[in-house]
């Protein structure tokens, strides 16, 4: 990773751990997130995923159309540090969805 990337990745956890630490308080059944990014193809390739402990959480929050909300949020704390993404670069998921189909294993699920 270049200097000019561990940078940018510094700046994107700070920006998503604070988006994380609003969504603990607002968002029912949110555990937490993560991005993954290729760095050659910046910032195109930056995925944010928000996980849910549950199914059933992550259905209600999507009923509710709190992914908009949620959305809004991830897309201007990226913007605080000139990174622009879409809303389709932003995935729900659930620790139980990822239990059930890869027996826990995230890096298997999000590779």
């Amino acid at each position: 990773m270049r200097k000019t990337d561990k940078k940018i990745e510094n700046q994107l956890i700070g920006q998503l751990n604070e988006v994380c630490h609003f969504a603990l308080d607002e968002f029912n059944g949110f555990k937490w997130l993560t991005h993954q990014v290729n760095y050659a193809q910046f910032p195109k390739s930056l995925r944010v995923v928000c996980v849910f402990d549950t199914r059933d959480n992550l259905q209600q929050f999507i009923m509710a159309k709190s992914q908009q909300a949620l959305g809004e949020l991830i897309v201007k704390k990226l913007l605080d540090i000139n990174v622009v993404i879409k809303h389709q670069q932003i995935l729900y998921d659930s620790e139980q969805s990822c239990q059930q189909d890869n027996n826990g294993n995230w890096a298997q699920r999000l590779g």
